[in-house]
């Protein structure tokens, strides 16, 4: 998935409005981290889109970097402040500047791996770039068994003299799940319209634990929020 000029513009001012709080999800995910790597000073977030979650994480940790495959979402993460970098590439193959207490991948960014040697390739890539005690923190895509098949959503945002209305349309092929967004956005100049399909890989909790314990970085499921689909949580030996 590689995020358009028009889906990053849009992307912070939508899930704000939905009731997304970064600050509040760096807060708990340092949490997280420090119960397992007391005096954890630097976190990697890989997929960093926008880079919301690294100017939160700011305010926890001394170093905070992101990795980011897309150009349009990169532009916006890396003028974030206390950012120190954000490296462009893919959670399979980045080079970051040096290792962390802790690396990030949000957002369900991981469901974008397309079979499970991708995965594998993601989650041991990420976990390299660890110190020894380090943390990896995931937020995987729903599993099987609890995709909602057919779910519609919808969601429409009033301000500064433009309507933003953001509606998906989700359905599983197969192992994976593909969700068409559809914008439309209404100002003063006009209406434009623009639309995206996400393909996302529905990978059991077995495929990741699996994942990381091939890693050298066996991972605990952590609940999240009601609704959601929690976190994968290792340490690396």
């Amino acid at each position: 998935m590689s995020y358009s000029d028009d889906h990053a513009e849009f992307y912070d001012v939508v899930f704000l409005s939905r009731g997304k709080d970064w600050v509040a999800e760096a807060k708990e995910l340092t949490g997280l981290v420090k119960a397992r790597r007391p005096g954890a000073d630097s976190v990697l977030d890989v997929a960093c889109g926008t880079g919301a979650h690294l100017e939160a994480f700011a305010e926890h940790f001394a170093h905070v970097a992101g990795v980011e495959p897309a150009d349009a979402m990169r532009r916006l993460a890396q003028d974030r402040p206390g950012v120190r970098a954000v490296h462009p590439g893919d959670m399979r193959d980045f080079t970051a500047d040096r290792a962390y207490d802790a690396v990030t991948c949000l957002g369900f960014a991981v469901g974008y791996m397309p079979d499970e040697a991708a995965l594998d390739a993601a989650i041991a890539h990420m976990a390299r770039q660890l110190v020894p005690g380090g943390v990896l923190v995931v937020e995987p895509w729903w599993s099987p068994e609890k995709f909602l098949d057919g779910y519609v959503g919808g969601h429409l945002v009033r301000e500064d003299g433009r309507a933003i209305s953001r509606i998906t349309h989700s359905v599983r092929d197969g192992d994976k799940s593909r969700m068409t967004i559809a914008f439309t956005v209404a100002g003063p100049g006009g209406v434009r319209q623009f639309h995206e399909v996400e393909t996302q890989t529905l990978f059991t909790d077995g495929q990741y634990l699996r994942a990381f314990e091939r890693a050298g970085c066996p991972a605990e499921r952590v609940a999240g929020p009601p609704d959601h689909p929690g976190y994968l949580v290792g340490v690396r030996h």
